[in-house]
């Protein structure tokens, strides 16, 4: 049987947040707490941009030393030969990647300024899966952008095309947020159908539908005998409205009437650690996380009326579709009131060793304490938030690839 796998976009398309976005070191968590959830793969940066080339090259690393584990980190560019030679020489170790292309009529004018044609945009297609293998990459994803306004004739040859040149996967972009559910499961069931290749599933929320979707796509590459990759954003961040939230997609895919015991995962995923990192995701970008959030939002297991709050207590199936404990959720949080040591940018040695004492964490001398307290002061700076005890844990364990996160090079004229 096929199976659904998952891909966060989280920092790919989520920091592109209109007026938000995460410094480097809150990406490298967000990739490492991903792993730890056991998602199949993060999109986590653009190999062509110049600020980024530190910080992808770092988390690389982090792969090749085994820290993280189970997610393949994977690059997205424009489906140009010069953005993948540009990609690969900023970020050699690249294996995974996907590819952008314009393919609906009013893209074609309206971007290209009709001095394209549909055949030209498969043909650069081809010339960037081709030139993206022979530096290596092992996994090439091929983007339709705007794919819901695009004629459905034309996105089968497309895939074919990039299918016939190389490409591992179809990513079916719903740009604008602009279709329905029953519309993508007929459109992605034919794409599928004829070109039976596994289907990335990408849908924005700019009319409350990317979580349905997204869902009803999978089901259809499924159905059509293909793989389905859903692309999500923790908490629902990115452009405009947002794209699919990563938690509802995961509890709809196991949990909804047509889905649950029916379709298949093919990620190992451990549910228990999405209550941390929609917490983290939280914080990280400043936005609180709704009230009526499903799953982690504040009253997404309270129950005030008489007749809820009895029937819960008797027995929560009566009105929880599912444990919040299942989401890592149930703890006691503790707001400290009393005395509170910190350390950040103008810490000193002293809080800083205390900070550290209290996370059962020792250091060998003084060198490495000092060493790690400058770390800890330029991810301050480099953040503009309090360190969490993840941060602080991170840079203690990995200093050296830590600094190399938060080094940013301007480019000289």
């Amino acid at each position: 049987m096929n199976k659904i796998y998952f891909i966060d976009v989280t920092n790919r398309d989520g920091v592109q947040t209109s007026r938000l976005g995460l410094a480097k070191l809150e990406k490298t968590m967000i990739n490492l707490y991903l792993d730890q959830m056991g998602l199949s793969r993060s999109e986590f940066g653009f190999p062509a941009t110049g600020h980024e080339i530190n910080y992808l090259n770092a988390n690389l690393e982090l792969v090749s030393r085994g820290v993280i584990k189970n997610t393949k980190l994977s690059g997205w560019m424009r489906a140009v030969v010069g953005d993948v030679e540009k990609s690969f020489a900023n970020v050699p170790k690249l294996k995974y990647l996907n590819l952008s292309q314009s393919t609906s009529s009013q893209m074609l004018t309206g971007k290209y300024g009709g001095k394209k044609t549909f055949d030209d945009l498969i043909e650069m297609t081809c010339e960037a899966v081709g030139c993206a293998i022979s530096h290596g990459a092992e996994i090439v994803g091929v983007n339709a952008e705007d794919a819901s306004r695009s004629d459905l004739d034309f996105l089968i040859k497309f895939a074919a095309g990039a299918k016939e040149c190389g490409a591992n996967r179809f990513r079916y972009c719903d740009t604008l947020g602009y279709e329905d559910p029953q519309t993508t499961y007929e459109r992605i069931y034919e794409i599928a159908k004829a070109v039976q290749m596994p289907i990335e599933l990408h849908f924005h929320n700019d009319l409350g539908m990317a979580v349905a979707c997204s869902v009803r796509g999978a089901q259809a590459a499924v159905d059509a005998g293909c793989d389905a990759y859903i692309n999500t954003a923790i908490n629902g961040m990115g452009e405009r409205a947002g794209n699919a939230d990563l938690a509802s997609c995961l509890l709809a895919v196991q949990k909804a009437a047509g889905l649950a015991g029916k379709y298949e995962l093919g990620d190992k995923i451990d549910l228990s650690k999405m209550w941390h990192l929609a917490k983290y995701a939280s914080r990280a970008f400043k936005v609180p996380i709704p009230i009526n959030q499903p799953a982690v939002g504040g009253n997404a297991f309270a129950h005030e009326s008489g007749i809820h709050a009895d029937g819960a207590l008797k027995d929560h199936r009566n009105y929880e579709l599912y444990d919040h404990e299942e989401l890592g959720r149930g703890e006691v949080e503790t707001i400290e009131t009393g005395r509170l040591i910190t350390t950040g940018e103008y810490g000193g040695i002293k809080g800083f060793r205390n900070v550290y004492e209290n996370l059962d964490i020792e250091f060998k001398d003084e060198k490495e304490a000092r060493y790690v307290l400058e770390l800890v002061r330029y991810a301050n700076v480099h953040t503009q938030k309090p360190l969490t005890e993840g941060e602080l844990k991170f840079i203690y364990q990995n200093p050296e690839i830590a600094a190399q996160i938060m080094t940013v090079t301007p480019p000289r004229p």
